[in-house]
């Protein structure tokens, strides 16, 4: 840079220049966004009128081509399929106006085929909160991230007021932060190891590994030291979470779950909360990350009534389809249990 310009006026032009590019970038993803959307309505409408499927087939490629050739490239038939899914996906105009203002047409257009409304209306929230590139939304997406979250095995009415609450006060429940199974391949652990080398390989890729557990986690600690009665005791690793406005214990287990692993955690917890909670901060919460869960054990001992989460790890992702079907079984499993824990279930049986 020429030494006779001064510094802070080049600082101050630069940022004038940025902040002036990327108004006008929003401003174009905007308008562009918009037209997609108001171009698909339009054309579903026109479908719709003629009520065939066969119609829609026949004229989306003389639309692409008449608009082909009055307005150049961009126009293709795949793409006014978009318009037209973009429209479907989200009909309410009201709505999907604010989406547009945060979110950019590529990330719009990996949402919409995200079919079902309510695991789509959480990973739009998901994707302006945590501010997910479509690299990341795409990743979350194929990972089953709504499937492995707490929030999925809840009725659905529970997970629209969750969702709800996110989009209107920004407020994240515990239930949307936790996730089941953590997948940690990149640790590029070999079949034996031990929770040293596991806590090891975590601390070396900590950031890989705020990322899995999302982007509000933010590292505090290792073998954070804790002295009850003169004995000294160790947690694993200790995060904060800024939205949840808490402290996070993380217990790494080799093996499966076993009942041993509450106490010692509510001990952790009791002690966070007694000496380094901060006023306003809400209770710690525990999550106990294991290689098996066993499911039964969990429920009968109540763990999220002490605030404590038990989650399996895979250091080796599984076959997807398997996986897929695992956790969509286990979704179902547990809303049911939940249907028929309700006051009124057995008399709506009765009355069916």
């Amino acid at each position: 840079m020429d030494k006779g310009i001064d510094i802070t006026l080049m600082a101050d032009l630069r940022a004038l220049i940025d902040r002036s590019r990327e108004r006008a970038a929003l401003a174009i993803n905007y308008e562009m966004s918009s037209l997609y959307w108001h171009v698909g309505r339009r054309i579903n409408s026109d479908v719709l009128q003629h009520r065939r499927a066969e119609y829609g087939k026949q004229t989306l490629p003389r639309i692409s081509k008449a608009l082909s050739n009055e307005f150049g490239s961009g126009w293709s038939t795949p793409h006014l399929r978009h318009c037209m899914k973009f429209a479907s996906a989200f009909p309410n105009e009201a709505i999907v106006s604010t989406l547009w203002k945060q979110l950019g047409w590529s990330q719009l257009k990996v949402l919409m085929h995200v079919d079902e409304p309510i695991k789509r209306d959480f990973y739009v929230e998901m994707a302006k909160v945590e501010r997910w590139t479509v690299k990341t939304l795409r990743s979350r997406i194929n990972s089953m991230l709504f499937e492995r979250t707490a929030i999925s095995k809840k009725p659905e009415e529970t997970i629209a007021q969750d969702i709800a609450l996110l989009k209107d006060e920004g407020k994240m429940t515990p239930d949307m932060v936790f996730r089941d199974p953590y997948f940690l391949d990149y640790l590029g652990l070999q079949d034996t190891f031990s929770e040293k080398d596991l806590e090891d390989a975590i601390l070396i890729e900590i950031q890989r590994f705020i990322t899995d557990l999302g982007s509000d986690f933010g590292f505090l600690s290792r073998q954070k030291r804790m002295t009850v009665d003169g004995r000294d005791y160790y947690l694993d690793l200790l995060f904060t979470h800024r939205r949840l406005r808490c402290l996070i214990a993380v217990e790494l287990k080799i093996g499966e779950f076993e009942t041993a692993f509450k106490s010692q955690m509510e001990l952790y917890l009791r002690w966070l909360e007694k000496y380094e909670m901060l006023e306003g901060e809400n209770p710690p919460i525990g999550l106990i990350l294991c290689t098996g869960k066993n499911s039964e054990h969990i429920e009968l001992m109540r763990l999220d009534e002490s605030n404590i989460r038990v989650a399996e790890y895979l250091t080796k992702l599984p076959d997807i389809k398997l996986l897929e079907a695992k956790l969509r079984q286990s979704v179902e499993i547990a809303r049911s249990r939940i249907d028929s824990t309700l006051p009124n279930a057995g008399l709506l049986e009765n009355e069916k």
